[in-house]
């Protein structure tokens, strides 16, 4: 998994090439597999896109504690990656997952669970939708703090 050489080899060819930012990463998008809704954003670097391609797994790079993670290694909310793709210029990916539980750490099936909308005048907002938990993200990460 090495850079591509040029525009028409990572656009049209069939090695896989991700080309990995500044900082090592690549974007990720992770959607449910079965309804189509966005779950999460996240990023992987060089191992954790390996590691997901071996394992079917999840794996991402957390940028605010620079470390490597498995999805659902602390809550038990475990993504089981059933097809990945890459962009055109093969700068982020979209895995298509099966999603145990909830995607967000908030304990919420979706990172994705507030509106932005105009607000009164000038002003923009934020809406709940789709905001039920399925889990208390206190219970769940106390104990592995």
């Amino acid at each position: 998994m090495s850079g591509s050489k040029s525009s028409s080899e990572a656009e049209e060819g069939l090695a896989f090439q991700p080309r990995f930012d500044a900082s090592g990463l690549v974007t990720c998008v992770a959607t449910d597999a079965r309804t189509g809704d966005v779950l999460m954003v996240a990023h992987m670097n060089e191992e954790a896109l390996r590691r997901t391609v071996e394992t079917g797994d999840a794996w991402y790079y957390s940028r605010s504690r620079k470390a490597l993670w498995r999805k659902g290694e602390s809550s038990g909310q475990v993504q089981r990656v059933l097809e990945m793709r890459t962009d055109c210029d093969q700068d982020a990916v979209w895995i298509k997952v099966e999603q145990q539980g909830a995607a967000c750490h908030t304990g919420r099936r979706s990172c994705f669970y507030r509106a932005v909308t105009k607000g009164e005048g000038a002003g923009i907002r934020l809406t709940f939708v789709d905001a039920d938990r399925l889990f208390d993200p206190a219970d769940v990460y106390r104990a592995k703090a």
